[in-house]
């Protein structure tokens, strides 16, 4: 998953390198009728209710000089996918508003009028097109629409960056070899350039027919989780006002909104601004999801980090019913809060601290390290307490007694891995002494190991604490880059690593998005090696798995399994500090994308 506006899944976990920081706080009550601004009631509120009520402008502020991509087959960061499914785009389903780590993650219908039927073992998924949706020009939004919009997916040589979830799970050929040498990552390649037999077979997988009002999806295997898979790039483009890869990057290519606002500015640059303003033709009563509380947004580019957190902490003027796009910087965080999750008394209500979607670990190629008890006495040896301290102490994170973190759900369960697991607790400088028993137990000789992690100043100081604290358990340990370019390079390219730094965020709430990646090697990103048949089998089966509370407790018995084979070594759940302004709220991040509700956000005075 993403990282500081990066992408999500495999190149989120590459640029996790850099680092972060994480736990949940509850929300800013909202304020009673008495100190709500004067106007009416937000769209969709009873006159005269009590509550947030609608008007005025909430800014953003962001050191990014544009954002990442506005076209929604190619959105691919969480804060992102927050802000652009709360405001001009809308999806099949979404995740409801609330700051439960389950709530705030549970599926809740909103183009669709249901959360999706499956049908022949999870192979069919069907929704119900909810009536009275259009786009801002007043044009119904169709299962055409979102067929369409789907379809440019396909187009990946033009369409890039994005989401491939499509790619993966509709039933249509795979690429053939000629497809990969072009580029394209299926036999079909988009509504841009492919045949008229290749669209057939592609309208085929998402069939329209019928009353129109549904659509269904034929899949190539059972995907108990499809659903949530259109959470990500499935939000419907209108095919008259498509522009390629332009769509939503200049200005002539203006993204058409179905969500309760649209795009009145975007100037990207240093002093850029992108601007919201409210869509005529969205309906309050066919969205149950937004309750698009402003007027307007108003996005500033090109801001200093610093000068963000400055003008967060002093509220002045338009700041007071500003946010921050992002995290606070280390440096501010002191200022802000006495400890990794406790605002000082004059930011209680707008400072706020939670889980980001990252997880931190080291992974350990078992085919180098075959040996259980050699990556057991390696886990109890590491000092995860310094390494911490060096990334910036508790404020940075908590440690991690997994890869599947609180906040995505209801598959997380702990593991006792350093409490329970070693029938001591572990501390987190390690124990050296019990490391060196596990080997001596073992019979077998400390082997000479070889550290991966990207060729930093700030890796080769960690590098350090590893080589260390191993060395202590009588491992010798060699910090081997294994070339500049960073993480990415470090990690995809080089086979010859026993152990080394990695880092994975949920592509939505869910351990499938987790277990599979890291642990098989059809997950593509399975830096351990790991290749267990069984293990592979169960991890198909629990993909497939139709009943939630089943999965779920499938998906928590997989991760026990990894963790206690030591195929990883846990290290940290990052965190991260954020401040709103003094006149906007709710002041929670939202668990679905550690982001701010933007659903939900209303001027508060």
């Amino acid at each position: 998953m993403a990282l500081n506006g990066r992408r999500l899944g495999r190149v989120g976990a590459m640029t996790l390198a850099a680092g972060l920081v994480l736990s949940a706080c509850e929300p800013t009550p909202a304020p009673s009728s008495s100190t709500a601004p004067a106007g009416t009631p937000a769209a969709g509120e009873p006159t005269g209710s009590p509550g947030p009520r609608a008007g005025g402008t909430i800014y953003l502020l962001t050191s990014a000089e544009e954002f990442n991509h506005v076209d929604p087959q190619r959105i691919y960061t969480p804060e992102d996918f927050a802000f652009f499914g709360a405001t001009i785009y809308r999806s099949l389903v979404a995740y409801a508003t609330a700051p439960d780590s389950i709530e705030g993650t549970t599926l809740v219908p909103d183009l669709a009028t249901d959360i999706g039927r499956p049908s022949d073992g999870g192979r069919t998924w069907a929704f119900t097109l909810r009536d009275g949706v259009t786009f801002q020009t007043g044009d119904p939004v169709t299962c055409e629409d979102i067929r369409y919009s789907v379809s440019r997916s396909f187009a990946n040589t033009m369409i890039s960056e994005g989401p491939t979830y499509a790619i993966q799970y509709l039933d249509i050929p795979p690429a053939t070899e000629k497809d990969t040498e072009d580029g394209f990552l299926s036999s079909y390649h988009g509504p841009f350039e492919s045949t008229p037999d290749e669209q057939r077979i592609f309208d085929q997988a998402i069939d329209c027919s019928g009353d129109h009002r549904t659509i269904t999806f034929h899949l190539n295997r059972p995907v108990a989780e499809f659903n949530h898979a259109t959470t990500l790039g499935f939000s419907p483009v209108m095919q008259a006002a498509d522009t390629g890869e332009r769509y939503g990057r200049t200005p002539d290519s203006r993204p058409v909104s179905s969500g309760p606002y649209m795009v009145e500015r975007y100037e990207p640059g240093e002093d850029g601004t992108f601007v919201l303003v409210r869509n005529p033709e969205w309906k309050a009563v066919s969205d149950p999801i937004r309750k698009a509380y402003p007027d307007r947004w108003v996005i500033e580019f090109g801001v200093d980090a610093l000068d963000i957190d400055r003008r967060m902490v002093a509220a002045a003027g338009e700041d007071a019913f500003a946010l921050q796009y992002g995290p606070l910087q280390p440096e501010s965080i002191a200022n802000i809060f006495s400890g990794a999750e406790t605002p000082r008394p004059e930011f209680a209500g707008r400072a706020v601290a939670g889980f980001d979607p990252y997880v931190r670990y080291e992974w350990i190629n078992v085919d180098r390290v075959p040996s259980l008890a050699i990556r057991r006495a390696m886990l109890v040896a590491l000092d995860r307490g310094a390494i911490r301290e060096l990334r910036g102490g508790e404020a940075y994170a908590a440690f991690a007694d997994g890869v599947i973190k609180p906040n995505v759900g209801r598959d997380y369960a702990p593991t006792g891995l350093w409490d329970t697991s070693f029938g001591r607790a572990i501390p987190d400088t390690g124990d050296a002494d019990l490391a060196r028993r596990i080997v001596a137990e073992s019979g077998e000789t400390p082997p000479d190991l070889a550290f991966s992690a990207p060729d930093t100043p700030s890796s080769h100081e960690a590098a350090s604490i590893v080589i260390d604290s191993l060395g202590r358990a009588g491992f010798k340990v060699e910090f081997k880059p294994p070339c500049p370019a960073g993480y990415y390079c470090s990690l995809i390219l080089d086979d010859k690593s026993d152990f080394g730094t990695g880092g994975w965020g949920a592509e939505w709430p869910s351990a499938s998005t987790v277990i599979p990646p890291l642990f098989t090697k059809a997950g593509g990103w399975d830096l351990s090696k790991v290749d267990d048949p069984a293990f592979n089998a169960a991890v198909q089966d629990a993909f497939g798995t139709l009943h939630a509370d089943e999965r779920s407790a499938k998906w928590q018995a997989l991760h026990q399994h990894a963790i206690d084979n030591a195929w990883v070594i846990p290290t940290f759940f990052s965190l991260q500090q954020r401040l709103a302004g003094t006149g906007v709220g709710p002041a929670y991040l939202w668990p679905a994308y550690s982001s701010w509700p933007y659903a939900q956000l209303h001027i508060t005075r």
